[in-house]
């Protein structure tokens, strides 16, 4: 096998650059919404969509890893990337267009159960990405992967 396994999880930097990759997009958009409402809500950190894509950050931070590891032509990068791509094809597509069917779908209930008095639920309206906000989780995740890397190069060993 050409990929170096480590004894441990807990000592895997690949395992650390995808953890922090998604927390640093996630605690942006808790950053962002804080700026644009001006109060705090510790589960924005724990919802899905906005800028930039968590998914994705997470994602790429362990795939460069795993190429700056192992070598971006091996077969443990190739099934990184692979991963990579099929969460940003769902992120910016099926998800996204789930979260538009919502709003749609909750503007029609809002109308229906106004006019008639019945209770109501609310389907969850932010799901996925646009194209904008999937390149900017890449980008962050590239830029953490590169920033664990030169902080930990000990860690880079097999």
């Amino acid at each position: 096998m050409d990929f170096p396994l480590n004894t441990s999880l807990w000592n895997n930097i690949s395992v650390w650059c995808g953890v922090s990759g998604w927390f640093a997009a996630q605690f942006i958009k808790l950053f962002t919404f804080m700026v644009r409402e001006k109060r705090f809500d510790f589960a924005f950190l724990f919802r899905f969509g906005g800028m930039p894509s968590s998914h994705t950050a997470a994602c790429a931070a362990a795939a460069v890893s795993v190429g700056l590891r192992a070598g971006f032509g091996s077969v443990a990068f190739c099934a990184m990337f692979g991963l990579l791509m099929t969460i940003m094809i769902d992120a910016q597509g099926v998800r996204h267009e789930a979260g538009e069917q919502a709003k749609l779908l909750n503007r029609i209930a809002d109308e229906f159960y106004a006019s008639r008095k019945l209770p109501r639920e609310r389907l969850v309206e932010f799901l996925g990405h646009t194209r904008w906000e999937v390149f900017w989780g890449l980008i962050l995740g590239i830029a953490t992967a590169l920033a664990f890397h030169a902080a930990f190069p000990a860690a880079t060993a097999p």
